[in-house]
């Protein structure tokens, strides 16, 4: 089944689409709050099939995703109790919390930073963060600098490759997304 070569091109025509800077800043920003799909998504394509615009394409998911980061924050400051804690427990995200809590205790600062740059869910860093009233610009400089770091980083990737790695992707892009599959559930049954 070739679904993964499909959808390949679907989001490469995605990219291309006038109203795409808008979209990826829409991403990040809700990537950073509530929204399970992390934007490099939109920003990889984006920077590999308009290698000229990466840099910008870079800054609008960095400036978007540490704004939906304060907007994380302050949800989890003055709404935790009413708002967010029902929805943890309804998706049974409890025992993350309590691990996110934990890591904030013990690394403060530096967990922000690490959670900003690696594939972690970072909303659940933002909403803990205001939720145990951690300092705030150093919260948006962890942000700030992580996302950056993060997200100039695909940019540049993707960039040096530019038009040429988009064609040959697309021939392995099938092996990759079933090869990926295959990983996820092995992890998935490994760590049950």
């Amino acid at each position: 089944m070739k679904i993964f070569g499909w959808l390949y091109d679907k989001v490469l025509s995605w990219s291309q689409h006038r109203n795409a800077p808008t979209i990826l800043a829409g991403l990040s920003f809700t990537e950073s709050v509530v929204f399970p799909i992390p934007p490099d998504v939109m920003l990889a394509p984006m920077a590999m099939t308009q290698p000229q615009k990466a840099w910008r394409f870079a800054l609008i998911t960095t400036i978007a995703s540490v704004i939906g980061g304060v907007a994380g924050y302050w949800l989890g400051y003055f709404l935790f109790e009413p708002v967010v804690l029902p929805l943890v427990e309804w998706a049974g995200y409890q025992e993350k919390l309590a691990r996110v809590t934990s890591w904030f205790q013990l690394y403060g600062f530096w967990i922000i930073f690490i959670a900003g740059f690696s594939p972690l869910p970072y909303k659940l860093f933002t909403v803990t963060g205001g939720m145990l009233s951690v300092a705030f610009i150093p919260f948006v400089l962890g942000s700030l600098i992580s996302r950056g770091l993060r997200f100039f980083l695909v940019a540049w990737l993707l960039k040096t490759g530019g038009p040429t790695m988009a064609v040959k992707l697309r021939t392995y892009v099938d092996r990759i997304g079933w090869g990926v599959v295959i990983l996820a559930i092995v992890a998935y049954v490994w760590t049950r």
